[in-house]
């Protein structure tokens, strides 16, 4: 079957938003985190980087993980629709705080606003969804090294809270712009253990 080239017109490529420099890693939901785990071992040559009851990331080259799998329990999906074995988001790296920064902003000036901004300690990220609902992750790398960030992510910090710290995007712009340090917007506000967004 041979399929017609059409041309398609958008008006979004008159608004101009900085692109990231790599796609960073895929994350997945599922209700056999282990089995997961397993296959993504054997497919990718991958080693565990992190792993407890609630989640595991794999790595396999220079990035602190590319794949993640988020633990859903038997059933829970029954009661709450929206958290089903699935893919759960797919993430983009910029090089730094001021490029997540203006691309925030544009983003902003386009009518896309994040649903959730979130300091996960290897990461600042802002999490957008597409129009099927897709997560999108925008993030930035918090350490300067991926030793540093293996530290981190096998820190008691991490095993406490593996999830993160929220914080408000226009704020963090200010802060940002401001002149403070860097490595201080990047660090992580500890606030004890949480639970994924949407799992009650």
């Amino acid at each position: 079957m041979a399929f017609e080239k059409e041309t398609v017109q958008s008006n979004v490529e008159s608004v101009p938003i900085l692109s990231p420099v790599k796609l960073a890693h895929v994350v997945f939901r599922s209700t056999r985190l282990q089995e997961m785990v397993q296959f993504y071992q054997k497919l990718l040559g991958a080693h565990v980087a992190f792993q407890n009851n609630m989640a595991a990331f794999l790595a396999y080259d220079d990035e602190h993980h590319r794949i993640g799998i988020l633990a859903v329990p038997e059933g829970l999906f029954a009661n709450q629709p929206s958290i089903v074995p699935t893919i759960d988001h797919v993430a983009f790296t910029y090089n730094n705080l001021d490029d997540l920064a203006i691309s925030y902003e544009q983003r902003k000036a386009a009518g896309l606003k994040p649903v959730w901004c979130v300091n996960h300690g290897s990461t600042t990220s802002m999490y957008y969804d597409d129009p099927d609902g897709n997560k999108v992750e925008m993030q930035v790398d918090n350490f300067e090294t991926m030793e540093e960030a293996f530290a981190f992510t096998n820190s008691e910090a991490f095993h406490i809270n593996p999830i993160g710290t929220d914080f408000d995007p226009d704020e963090f712009v200010q802060r940002v712009r401001s002149g403070e340090d860097h490595r201080l917007i990047k660090k992580r506000v500890e606030i004890g253990p949480r639970k994924f967004p949407g799992v009650s």
